[in-house]
């Protein structure tokens, strides 16, 4: 017996997993540029730092009900606080619990009010911010590697370029060419000593960059969406490794 989803229940769901991501997204970039010891502040920045992007992005879509969104997650932090001030609770306990508590409480406003839909934003910031999602939870993604600089092994550059080689819709022999020299590029990081072959890897990496540009202005191979996430997430992967190196 098969089970399918109700079309009423699939833009619910779809709704939901969009503001978890953004909600991550506002962790990565915001979460971390404060850390109040406060326990009131800290739950207060968290709240605001996934609710913002989150905000943002219900506006671009045109969702309704954005108030009440925010305050499902901002609620659970300000009831657990209160047990927190009776000395019942800890810190780490508040700020534990409100991750936890918000998820609920956002699926309480989904269900309620039905996915209620509105205009969507015609503001250009709104929309710029919008349009670039794929490049904003790229940076999101690394936007830690900054601070701890990260060199992938050079086997990644060929999983990535393999994505290009399995997955893509057109121009397998240029791609099975692009796999042959970052096969090349393996070899040679295996060969030369440890400090030219980190550099090797991030030229590796920028040229990939330069790559998921051709297709992105081309919208060839792969969606769009795609090469613009990797052409971010290589360049930046490329830009931190020569940073850390020089």
């Amino acid at each position: 017996m098969t089970t399918t989803v109700s079309p009423a229940v699939r833009p619910l769901v779809r709704h939901g997993a969009e503001m978890l991501v953004a909600m991550l997204v506002g962790m990565a970039l915001l979460g971390h540029l404060w850390t109040p010891e406060r326990v009131e502040l800290a739950a207060l920045w968290m709240a605001v730092s996934m609710s913002v992007p989150m905000a943002l992005w219900m506006r671009y879509r045109g969702h309704g009900r954005i108030f009440e969104m925010c305050a499902a997650m901002a609620v659970p932090y300000l009831v657990l606080l209160v047990p927190h001030w009776l000395g019942w609770l800890g810190a780490d306990e508040v700020m534990m619990g409100g991750h936890l508590l918000m998820l609920p409480a956002m699926a309480v406003v989904l269900v309620l009010f039905r996915h209620e839909h509105g205009v969507p934003s015609t503001n250009p910031v709104v929309r710029a911010l919008g349009d670039r999602w794929p490049a904003v939870i790229a940076l999101a993604i690394t936007f830690d590697f900054w601070q701890a600089h990260v060199v992938p092994p050079v086997w990644t550059l060929l999983v990535c370029q393999a994505v290009y080689l399995f997955c893509g819709r057109r121009a397998p022999r240029v791609q099975l060419v692009v796999f042959s020299l970052y096969a090349a590029l393996a070899v040679a990081v295996i060969m030369v000593s440890a400090s030219a072959g980190v550099v090797l890897i991030a030229l590796g990496w920028g040229a990939h960059a330069v790559w998921d540009l051709v297709h992105h202005v081309r919208d060839a191979v792969v969606p769009r969406w795609w090469s613009e996430f990797c052409g971010v997430f290589d360049l930046v992967i490329a830009a931190t490794i020569l940073i850390a190196w020089f």
